[in-house]
């Protein structure tokens, strides 16, 4: 199988290289880029800027409606292929991305940073481990979990066999956001596929540029595995391409990643065929610290859970709750971290820490959310100003903002950007009362000495995920499902519910023994006299809640079949109705 693999691997590798002068080619230094032109886009086209830089990139097709059809008809045939594919070469596939991901690390996050401004050591967090994990559980433990399912034939059928079988969807539709671009396509596209269905995945208009390259990995892959061309297709566009996407009656699922507001048009507009919807939407998961923890191993992962990729994260961590006793030195130890971090371009050549806001507008919109806080009473520690210099750089600096309340819009709005704010509790009772006082529900943490304070916390959180002493590890455990409760959405990806939610779960049931089974003779139509004591005969025989009732349903139903047995009972409930 490895050098099946390898073989494999080197084909899309040559393919890759062969394809190196299409559009939308990965491009690794600057001077391959040019500088932002002043001419707008044309209307069919979108525009892509590196936002560390505002530089250029260049331009991806804004597609029709029409194009996007065209795309979901090609998927549909090429998965009619496809689900009858085996999981040896289903797993073929895994291994054959999981290799060129693995040994292409660095152009891989380097497109990556380019696109969405995150550094270089952020994209390898979230692009590359996190989808290598994914190929490997899928690889490792993905069949067991869509093989068919024995189940109990129950009481009565007990001369059946049942089982679950997953049957794939057909067409899986992604809209996919723009944080993690790479991570983003392969996290949908990998269980997807791995189920048998095929896949279309629309990109944001944020992060189309890298999609392209990305595509061609995909295509490169899917040759060198002896799968069908057409499997996954990649639209980019604007809302009449997702529109497209989500009412088209041959998309048999859709998945949802982004904002609440964008989430409730898509599951109106899916009502339209009643596709089922899976929707992970916005996130301020809370960070809680007891007095009782280990302040030199939560701090550094405050931080990073606070400011990887530049806080653009659904599961980041947004609200800090720390307990009163520590909560002065966990501020202090913070800001003297923070107040070091550098923030620059992800596209350059030095190392920095913080990158840029990949959205245009998103680092106004933190702006207002601070100055909005401080204006209602609370103290910024660290940075909380815009820079200055009008560059159109899109860049907002790491920030702690302190002595946050609810009656500012920081502590119900979703920042999405390098902000710590950090709200003080008395008891655990409070701490959790705080945690669970806001619409969303998607991710939390707990830290604490005890294990089993962490535990009762953390069991009375309204979230869809916890991570106890750590920082959103659930998602690293890929066997777990990832989704939230409340304004954070609803159904799951990833995971073993995720893996199973790409198919239609059918029950099936067949005799267990070789032999036929019928309606007994009574209960044919035209039905006899004895049909309804015979029925009641069974139910006191297999449910009666002792083996006296269930001895008399037996004598009962014997006495069906005897000459004048069950006569009376039947004139007296003939009808449903007794006699008078």
């Amino acid at each position: 199988m490895l050098s099946g693999v390898q073989a494999a691997c080197s084909a899309l590798q040559e393919a890759i290289n062969a394809a190196s002068d299409a559009p939308g080619e990965a491009v690794t230094s600057s001077t391959r880029r040019s500088p932002r032109k002043t001419s707008t886009a044309a209307k069919n086209q979108i525009p892509c800027m590196d936002p560390g830089t505002q530089e250029l990139l260049g331009y991806v097709p804004a597609m029709s409606a029409a194009q996007v059809r065209e795309l979901v008809a090609r998927a549909k045939a090429a998965g009619q292929e496809w689900r009858g594919s085996s999981f040896a070469q289903r797993r073929l596939l895994l291994r054959i991305i999981l290799k060129f991901i693995v040994e292409n690390q660095q152009e891989i996050c380097r497109v990556s940073a380019i696109d969405s401004g995150k550094p270089m050591v952020d994209a390898a967090f979230g692009e590359v481990i996190v989808t290598c994990e994914k190929i490997w559980w899928l690889a490792q433990q993905g069949e067991q979990y869509l093989k068919p399912e024995r189940r109990s034939a129950g009481t009565m059928m007990f001369y059946k066999a049942a089982r679950v079988e997953y049957v794939p969807v057909g067409v899986v539709g992604a809209i996919v956001p723009w944080n993690y671009p790479f991570h983003n396509i392969f996290n949908p596209l990998t269980a997807a596929l791995f189920a048998g269905n095929a896949i279309v995945i629309k990109v944001s208009e944020h992060a189309s540029w890298s999609a392209l390259y990305y595509k061609r990995i995909i295509d490169a892959a899917l040759a060198a595995a002896g799968a069908p061309a057409d499997l996954v297709q990649i639209v980019t566009g604007y809302g009449e391409a997702g529109n497209a996407l989500v009412t088209s009656p041959d998309v048999g699922k859709i998945i949802f990643v982004g904002s609440t507001h964008i989430g409730r048009k898509v599951m109106e507009a899916a009502a339209e065929n009643l596709t089922p919807v899976v929707l992970e939407l916005g996130g301020k998961d809370a960070f809680i610290v007891c007095d009782d923890a280990d302040l030199s191993q939560v701090l550094p992962t405050a931080l990073r859970g606070a400011f990887q990729s530049c806080g653009q994260n659904c599961a980041g961590a947004e609200r800090f709750i720390v307990q009163e006793r520590v909560y002065d030195e966990f501020v202090r130890r913070a800001a003297g971290t923070t107040s070091k971090l550098r923030q620059g371009a992800a596209s350059g050549g030095a190392m920095v820490d913080c990158g840029a806001m990949c959205m245009p507008g998103a680092a106004e919109k933190v702006q207002e959310l601070i100055d909005d806080a401080v204006e209602k009473g609370a103290q910024v520690v660290v940075g909380g100003q815009l820079p200055t210099g009008g560059d159109g750089c899109q860049f907002y600096p790491p920030t702690i903002v302190a002595g946050v309340t609810p009656e500012m819009r920081i502590w119900q709005e979703e920042v999405f950007g390098p902000v710590m704010a950090v709200v003080k509790f008395g008891s655990d009772d409070e701490a959790v009362a705080i945690a669970n006082d806001c619409p969303f529900g998607l991710g939390s943490s707990v830290f604490s000495g005890s294990r089993s304070r962490a535990r009762a916390i953390g069991a009375r959180l309204e979230a869809g995920m916890t991570s106890l002493n750590d920082f959103a590890t659930t998602y690293m455990c890929q066997s777990l499902p990832f989704g939230g409760v409340k304004h954070s959405g609803f159904d799951r990806f990833a995971g073993i519910e995720g893996l199973r939610g790409m198919c239609i779960p059918k029950a099936v049931a067949e005799d267990r023994w070789p032999f036929k089974t019928a309606i007994p003779p009574l209960l044919q139509y035209p039905v006899s006299d004895r049909a309804f004591d015979f029925v009641s005969a069974l139910v006191w025989m297999f449910y009666a809640p002792g083996w006296a009732g269930n001895a008399k349903g037996l004598f009962n139903l014997i006495s069906c079949f005897l000459p004048g047995g069950g006569r009376k009972a039947a004139a007296k409930s003939a009808n449903g109705r007794k006699d008078e």
